[in-house]
């Protein structure tokens, strides 16, 4: 064992192994599309949301989403633990060794997903409306993959639940809100594409044992066109990206910092990744993650800090028309 899990108690292990606490990549990956929609939605606040506030919302989100993920993490698993075996990257996974019965782990599904309530009933009641109906996908995902060469489309709809969070949790209320729903509707959709996106690299990964098992996926499916794939998906992303913040209002920092980064991230990481080898899709799928969402968080980041900044002045400007 090294890094986080050396210290831990043995008794412990397996279980932190189940949630992938070693390996927070897809913690990560669960909380940009969380991220995004908050700095998004602040402007949109009525006031602007102050950073105190923006910063609360984002620990919270990053909370819920290690937590989630790792429910999640588990119900995988558990509807795996037959198939995990055959797989040379999952097969040593804690369920499929037998290190965790079915019977713990599902209890242990119970307290994570307490544990997420929890977390949820932080923020305004009306996130509990909007959040408790991506349960639905949470549990339903791992069986796209014996149904479907596209269940990475239902972990599109699953991973970028949190696209349309921040606007709740800021305390706008989508349904009565036109700019609002519209912004949150395009930013869903531009991160459904990024997760399909990514976890088509993924999905290349187990390519050979997925085809093996009689495992779907969207990379054996499109083994032979993956990269003019990814390249229509990078497209879409960007595109809707562009959308999400033209319907919000964003300015020129938005779009050159988020979109314009998003655009140089993925084209390199298209050009470059070779499919061909685990090692690769894998360094791609982790630090792409970094490369494209931080390079988005950091433009929306920026926006949302040249309008609070300039806030003061436009309440100015508009107490001084009415003067007038």
């Amino acid at each position: 064992m090294s890094g986080l899990l050396s210290i831990l108690p043995s008794s412990w292990i397996p279980y932190a192994e189940l949630i992938r606490l070693d390996k927070p990549t897809g913690t990560y990956y669960l909380f940009f599309p969380c991220l995004f929609s908050t700095l998004l939605a602040a402007p949109l606040a009525a006031p602007i949301a102050p950073l105190s506030t923006v910063l609360t919302t984002t620990i919270l989100f990053l909370t819920g989403a290690l937590v989630m993920r790792g429910a999640g993490c588990t119900i995988n698993d558990l509807w795996d633990r037959n198939l995990d075996p055959y797989v040379s990257r999952t097969r040593l996974r804690p369920i499929a060794r037998g290190a965790i019965s079915p019977q713990k782990a599902i209890i242990f599904t119970g307290a994570q997903l307490l544990t997420g309530l929890a977390v949820l009933l932080q923020f305004p009641t009306s996130c509990l409306y909007y959040g408790i109906p991506s349960l639905f996908l949470v549990g339903t995902y791992p069986l796209a993959k014996r149904i479907t060469h596209y269940p990475q489309c239902i972990l599109g709809l699953t991973f970028s639940w949190g696209a349309i969070m921040g606007f709740p949790a800021l305390g706008i209320d989508l349904l009565s809100n036109t700019v609002a729903i519209t912004a949150a509707s395009y930013l869903y959709a531009s991160n459904v594409a990024w997760t399909v996106l990514y976890d088509m690299i993924y999905a290349h990964m187990d390519i050979k044992d997925d085809q093996a098992a009689g495992i779907k996926s969207i990379a054996l499916r499109h083994e032979t066109n993956t990269k003019a794939i990814l390249s229509g998906l990078a497209v879409a992303q960007i595109g809707l990206l562009a959308a999400a913040g033209a319907a919000a209002g964003a300015g020129p920092v938005f779009f050159v910092g988020s979109c314009g980064s998003a655009a140089l991230t993925l084209g390199w990481m298209i050009t470059r990744v070779n499919l061909k080898d685990v090692r690769d899709c894998w360094w791609w799928f982790r630090y792409g993650c970094w490369f494209t969402g931080g390079g988005i968080a950091t433009g929306l980041f920026g926006d949302y800090l040249a309008r609070l900044l300039g806030e003061p002045r436009r309440m100015r400007h508009e107490a001084g028309g009415e003067q007038d």
